[in-house]
């Protein structure tokens, strides 16, 4: 589907508010909606610095919020800005989350991935669905949108951290693989009659959405296709353009453009692109190991 124009070139919205969420990373609340949807990106632009990709962590018609970790020379001049400085944004871009009513839905969140798990979680349960989220970070002075998420309803909150700060020492991939392991290993076409022949107490899931680090997506995507449980990953490329003219977010050996095929990809799709979890590319499209 084509982007119209009008979302192609920026457009200057004033920042509403700006909460600090930890050291390094902000939350900007704009005033205005790009009409964003959960997983979709938008290119910010600071005229005479640069333009980056970031996800939208939340659209709903009168705001839209960025929540970014500053490093690097964008990042860290667009972290100066204060309330009512205007900054350039266009879009949104991409692929987007997709699920039915009622589902129950695992988010595997990693670092600031939070902040666009947060918004599909706002929408979701707006359609009878019901979450569990796994938000996973290094230590508890990293963990983001814990309360935001705690606050909505049909919510269920799991958090892991690498040094066992809070919640589960490890990491989130290894509570969604007990979860999967809890709710989905029944017998029968009902789904609710676990191994030893008694019923689960929780509904099996039935899709499981992640955006983060490409190691924890790359584990994701493992852990599902092994479980049979639909899965749909936000994979990170260096984007130029935007809507598919640059090619610069193109993957081996599909050939997709991330930008408009992606950045949310089903499982089936992710399990065939080889440089998955294995290398990436720069703006120059020189190859980079993770």
């Amino acid at each position: 589907m084509p982007i119209p124009l009008q979302s192609r070139l920026p457009k200057t919205f004033r920042i509403k508010a700006i909460k600090q969420e930890t050291e390094m990373v902000r939350t900007f609340t704009f005033d205005g909606s790009l009409g964003a949807k959960p997983g979709q990106f938008v290119m910010v632009w600071l005229p005479g610095v640069d333009e980056v990709p970031m996800s939208v962590a939340e659209d709903d018609g009168a705001v839209t919020k960025i929540t970014f970790f500053a490093v690097g020379g964008m990042t860290e001049e667009l972290a100066k800005s204060k309330v009512g400085d205007l900054v350039g944004l266009r879009g949104p871009f991409g692929t987007f989350y997709e699920w039915k009513p009622g589902e129950h839905i695992v988010l595997v969140a990693g670092g600031y991935g939070a902040a666009p798990m947060y918004f599909v979680a706002k929408e979701s349960v707006e359609h009878g669905c019901t979450m569990e989220v796994i938000v996973g970070a290094r230590g508890k002075e990293h963990l983001l949108y814990l309360e935001e998420l705690e606050s909505l309803p049909h919510v269920s909150l799991h958090v892991a951290t690498n040094d066992g700060s809070v919640g589960h020492k490890g990491f989130n991939t290894e509570v969604l693989e007990k979860l999967l392991e809890a709710c989905n290993s029944s017998v029968g076409k009902g789904g609710k009659v676990s191994k030893g022949g008694k019923k689960n107490e929780i509904d099996p899931i039935t899709s499981v959405f992640a955006c983060g680090p490409e190691m924890m997506l790359k584990r994701v995507s493992e852990i599902t296709a092994q479980y049979k449980v639909p899965s749909q990953l936000s994979l990170e490329r260096y984007m130029k353009c935007g809507y598919g003219l640059c090619g610069n977010c193109v993957v081996d050996p599909l050939g997709i453009r991330l930008c408009t095929e992606g950045p949310v990809v089903k499982n089936d799709q992710c399990v065939k692109i080889e440089e998955f979890g294995k290398y990436h590319r720069d703006a120059l499209g020189k190859k980079h190991e993770f």
